[in-house]
């Protein structure tokens, strides 16, 4: 997600479907809400995770990086650059929109538009990771690999989020995660830019 729009099915700072809360916004959706992660947490976080993937296949041969935008995408960037710096070698990187995959978007009769999907790699027999900023219900994710597979048959699937907030709706399990956060249903979980440009991550 650039740190501007919500995704689809999440509430936030712009006009979107109400539902699940946690998206990427900037400093002016609320500066007194309390910071969950700052900038060099999410460093650190990004770090782990990305030793975490890696240790899971040394040679990252058969790895690629599928980002889900909005918020996944600076996420993803975070941990691909964390990637080369740990194994010295550049994983691919993709970006998946999945808005029209969504069950709730359906459901609700929204008509989202939809994000570039940029995929400059085939996934077939590839061992795919997708990327989010925060994982709530399961849905996106859910969507994200019924997505992946009109691209072809990898390998394995795995989830990477930065955030954890619980309130899962589908039986999705988290593989990389970067902190759990428990919440209230009504509360959001928002990635965003502070007032000096870097990320963090605040709850509302």
């Amino acid at each position: 997600m650039s740190l501007a729009e919500p995704e689809a099915g999440r509430a936030a700072t712009g006009s979107a479907i109400p539902g699940n809360a946690g998206t990427a916004g900037n400093a002016g959706t609320g500066p007194s809400a309390p910071v969950v992660l700052d900038a060099e947490a999410i460093r650190r976080a990004t770090k782990r995770m990305a030793h975490e993937i890696a240790e899971r296949d040394p040679e990252v041969g058969g790895l690629v990086l599928v980002a889900i935008p909005r918020g996944g995408v600076p996420v993803a960037e975070l941990i691909a650059a964390q990637l080369r710096e740990i194994t010295g070698t550049e994983v691919p990187l993709g970006t998946l929109d999945v808005t029209l995959y969504r069950d709730d978007v359906i459901a609700r009769g929204y008509r989202p538009v939809p994000r570039p999907t940029r995929m400059p790699f085939r996934v077939a027999g590839k061992r795919v990771v997708l990327v989010d900023d925060v994982m709530f219900t399961g849905r996106t994710i859910r969507a994200a690999m019924d997505a992946i597979l009109d691209f072809g048959r990898p390998a394995a699937i795995q989830v990477a989020t930065l955030v954890d907030r619980g309130h899962r709706e589908l039986p999705i399990k988290v593989d990389f995660v970067g902190k759990n956060v428990p919440t209230a249903r009504s509360q959001q979980i928002v990635l965003r830019r502070d007032a000096r440009g870097e990320l963090e991550v605040v709850i509302q």
